[in-house]
């Protein structure tokens, strides 16, 4: 599985976070969420905590999953 990256978070002085991925806004944390994310991203790996608090996190098969013939659009009838 890839290691996830080009994640970055921004603490804000209202004490809100701005997650970023790739330069591109993924999420705003605020309040409790934020406080949270904080404690877990000094402690942990900190991509790895920033794409799961984005949603972002990959179990790295989608791009095999989507190439599958069955899933390729249409039904098929069998029979």
């Amino acid at each position: 599985m890839p290691r996830p990256q080009g994640f970055a978070y921004l603490e804000l002085r209202d004490g809100s976070v701005v997650l970023t991925h790739h330069g591109r806004p993924a999420g705003v944390l605020r309040g409790d969420r934020a406080a949270k994310f904080l404690a877990e991203v000094v402690t942990g790996d900190a991509q790895l905590v920033m794409a799961r608090w984005t949603g972002a996190y990959r179990f790295g098969n989608e791009r095999q999953a989507r190439n599958h013939p069955r899933n390729q659009g249409g039904r098929t009838r069998r029979g």
